[in-house]
């Protein structure tokens, strides 16, 4: 087998076509189904994720009929509570909502009334709905909070703020939330993705592609860079620790987490986005220093990598745990928060790949010792 076949990261290698999302690094531009994300980051979030999936706007009372559906399903049953109890509280939350996708896939599910829906997209907006109440769940699980009964909130993401802190949130925070899930929520053949694609090759159904791709997101060169922004961040603790972190950092050929981006050549789009959101968000006198700190930890680290003849900015995830953070949202909770998004993305690959599945099965170069 040649050489000239071999990626070992498959970087560059074409391994299938989607009509879903465009990344074109080269210029720094990402859109979803034809729509750019600077537009969508303006539109509701289930509006965008609804898109994502069935390729085109749906109509406001569909809209508004899955809206109250997904409601409906954003909360656990007695016997889920349960199932939650029974796992060792030391597991991270990823490996919690890892866990879940395959263990909802027995319900039996009926669909807004009106609405004639496909059983895998059924099953995977079930899915999506009730990842929100077992993140929430687990957090209040984890910091021995009663687990919040009522059910209030209008929206998906203010639904989930509820059940995470027990109050409402203001509409400043939802709109927070909905754009930060909007921005991540499709990315294209990303490893998450294509775990997922593999998953579904084999016939498995849409509950174990989903969660396929939800441990490929836990890992901290993935999803999990979010939560290693902040770690980073708490490591340095002050401005002026930021040069000689960045430099022994890199001095010892390190990854300053959340800087620079495989696919975009340019300031990632997102970024470009969410950065000021983070800054106007970042109200109390503890959440400006920490923005404060990220940004002096990206000028020092974009001066360093210039010096080198390097253009590198910060990725979607840098700033991310800044919003977060002012959101009340503690760092091991950031990659579960963003599978709650990315969830939408991995149902519209399974419909797209569905009808053309084949089994995908590299080839490997044998190189004996």
């Amino acid at each position: 087998m040649s050489d000239a076949l071999y990626s070992p990261s498959l970087e560059g290698v074409v391994v299938g076509q989607t009509a879903i999302s465009d990344v074109d690094g080269a210029q720094g531009r990402l859109s979803y189904r034809g729509v750019a994300i600077d537009e969508l980051a303006k539109w509701p979030y289930l509006d965008v994720a609804l898109l994502v999936i069935t390729g085109k706007r749906a109509p406001a009372a569909q809209i508004e009929a899955w809206n109250t559906w997904m409601l409906g399903h954003c909360q656990l049953s007695p016997r889920e509570r349960s199932w939650l109890e029974l796992l060792p509280p030391s597991l991270h939350t990823m490996e919690v909502l890892q866990s879940a996708a395959p263990a909802l896939a027995a319900q039996v599910l009926q669909p807004p009334a009106g609405i004639e829906a496909d059983p895998d997209l059924l099953r995977g907006l079930f899915i999506a709905a009730k990842l929100p109440a077992f993140l929430a769940a687990k957090y209040r699980q984890d910091q021995k909070l009663v687990l919040v009964e009522q059910q209030e909130g209008s929206s998906l993401n203010e639904r989930f703020l509820f059940l995470l802190h027990g109050s409402l949130p203001t509409a400043e925070q939802v709109r927070a939330l909905d754009t930060v899930q909007i921005l991540q929520l499709e990315h294209s053949y990303n490893a998450g993705t294509f775990a997922g694609r593999v998953c579904a090759s084999t016939n498995a159904p849409i509950a174990s592609s989903i969660s396929a791709s939800i441990g490929t997101l836990f890992g901290n060169l993935h999803g999990g860079a979010d939560e290693a922004v902040m770690g980073m961040a708490k490591r340095i603790g002050r401005l002026d620790n930021v040069k000689p972190y960045i430099d022994q950092l890199l001095g010892e050929k390190g990854k300053v987490m959340g800087m620079g981006h495989r696919e975009y050549k340019r300031l990632d789009p997102r970024a470009a986005i969410l950065k000021p959101m983070a800054e106007a968000l970042c109200h109390d006198a503890a959440a400006r220093d920490n923005f404060e700190l990220l940004k002096e930890i990206e000028r020092y680290s974009r001066e360093r990598f210039l010096k080198k003849g390097k253009d590198i900015w910060a990725n979607l995830e840098f700033y991310k745990g800044a919003v977060f953070e002012a959101l009340g949202i503690a760092p091991a909770y950031y990659t579960g928060v963003f599978a709650c998004s990315r969830v939408f993305g991995y149902v519209a690959h399974f419909m797209e790949f569905r009808p053309v599945r084949k089994l995908i099965r590299p080839r490997a170069q044998y190189r004996p010792q």
